[in-house]
């Protein structure tokens, strides 16, 4: 793990005009601001990648709903804590490990925060897929967060620009909190390399797109490095529309 720091470090100076990354301790999570159930991330870290976007694009398919349980069942770790937009898990085994920290303060590039750590990781270990989740907080700022309106589409979603119309766009303010699933490259499994969701305590949160304030934009991050990954119920016929 302690690998990942120089390379991480060195995307985020490309990109950030503060940044620092360094590995600690993982702090209590059930604490605030993120106030999780489990208290770190540690164990035996796995990504899950569950379904897929073609499940919900062109046409949604109800049918398609999963039982977190039998996901932690089927990556082999039952009673897993779950932690991602659908796809990160870790197991809680009662103690805090040792986690990436990330700090990145006023974005001067155009990639976003978790952008910006998966190309950093895609250019160093190349074909090698490198897969992370964690935790990071937008401490200051603003961000472009989008929700799914409360009724599926009545018509079919061919088009990126069909989604972004049926999608509804907000800009959310800091603090949020974000639980990102990163892998560098796609090995052929049709994943969705990079799928972060934010909530926060004063009632905004979604999936999170980019900071809006890059001059004032703070991030404090924890991830971990995966173990494995497990591709579950992978769709057979797939797109890449809506993948953002």
């Amino acid at each position: 793990m302690k690998e990942l720091g120089p390379f991480n470090m060195k995307g985020l100076k490309e990109n950030f005009a503060d940044a620092q990354v360094s590995v600690v301790d993982c702090p209590d999570l059930t604490q605030e601001p993120f106030n999780f159930p489990a208290k770190g991330i540690c164990g035996k870290p796995r990504i899950a990648d569950v379904g897929g976007v073609p499940y919900l694009i062109p046409v949604v398919q109800k049918e398609k709903v999963y039982d977190l349980n039998t996901v932690a069942k089927d990556i082999e770790l039952p009673g897993a804590f779950i932690l991602g937009a659908g796809a990160a898990s870790s197991k809680i085994l009662g103690v805090n490990a040792e986690v990436i920290e990330v700090k990145a303060n006023g974005r001067t590039g155009e990639l976003n925060f978790v952008s910006c750590l998966r190309q950093t990781l895609e250019k160093h270990y190349g074909e090698k897929p490198v897969g992370m989740g964690g935790t990071f907080i937008i401490q200051k700022g603003k961000a472009k967060i989008h929700v799914m309106p409360p009724e599926f589409s009545a018509c079919p979603l061919n088009t990126d620009e069909d989604v972004n119309n049926w999608l509804k766009f907000f800009e959310m303010k800091a603090p949020l909190i974000c639980q990102p699933v990163i892998v560098s490259r796609d090995p052929g499994f049709d994943l969705r390399v990079e799928h972060t969701h934010c909530f926060s305590h004063h009632g905004e949160g979604g999936h999170y797109h980019q900071d809006t304030s890059p001059d004032s934009v703070q991030y404090l991050g924890y991830l971990l490095p995966a173990e494995l990954l497990f591709r579950i119920d992978r769709p057979q016929e797939t797109h890449l529309v809506g993948r953002d």
